[in-house]
């Protein structure tokens, strides 16, 4: 049970004051609980991969984080400097503003850029839930779909709120059974963990990952 949940986590230290040393506890904490991914700043991605040489952890990084707002062109831009450096999977933020705008065909395009920059590389963006009225945030996944991103990723982290139940249901009904949603911010508890899971998340974004994964062999 506990290696099933830890392969759907992806260990996230994205604070702008994070340390070296911090990024390479991360990185052993990873390996050691078996999680999918660490998720951090794209100035830690080498730094990352050196400590994660041979495990089979995974590299997430974010593009236009935190606000989305940066040009289409910069997000190519940091996207492609991304593959380069070597990350597995990239969490992008969606232009929160333009969709509120009613701007659907530019947030779709600016989505589509980063996703023809990234290639293979799966590609989540985060509609930042905390934000949008539920017509947005049914707009929002629609876009997702129709962009064609891999996930739909609830938060940053950075705008107030989280993940919730009903957040993850909501997106599941818009977005079907095929599409995998991350939920991520406020995740701290094993039983907030099963409830997102149950809902409909497909991955997890947690900055409390290890002390999740102690609940759950405690």
């Amino acid at each position: 049970m506990s290696s099933e949940l830890a392969k759907k986590i992806d260990h996230t230290l994205l604070k702008a004051d994070t340390t070296k040393e911090q990024i390479q506890k991360l990185c052993k904490e990873a390996k050691s609980y078996g999680f999918f991914s660490v998720c951090i700043n794209p100035y830690w991605v080498p730094a990352a991969k050196q400590e994660l040489t041979g495990s089979s952890v995974r590299v997430c990084s974010v593009v236009g984080f935190p606000l989305g707002a940066n040009t289409s062109e910069l997000k190519a831009f940091e996207t492609q400097q991304l593959l380069r450096a070597g990350v597995h999977e990239i969490d992008m933020v969606m232009n929160t503003g333009a969709l509120k705008s009613g701007l659907d065909l530019e947030v779709l395009e600016d989505i589509e850029r980063v996703i023809q920059a990234a290639k293979s590389c799966p590609v989540k963006v985060i509609i930042e839930t905390a934000v949008l009225s539920e017509e947005e945030k049914v707009r929002a996944s629609e876009i997702c779909v129709k962009a064609g991103a891999a996930f739909v990723k609830t938060s940053t982290g950075f705008m107030g709120g989280g993940a919730t139940v009903e957040d993850i249901k909501l997106i599941r009904l818009t977005v079907g059974s095929l599409m995998g949603i991350k939920a991520s911010g406020g995740v701290k508890t094993y039983e907030q963990a099963m409830q997102l899971l149950e809902a409909g998340a497909t991955r997890l974004g947690c900055s409390q990952s290890v002390a999740i994964m102690k609940e759950v062999s405690s």
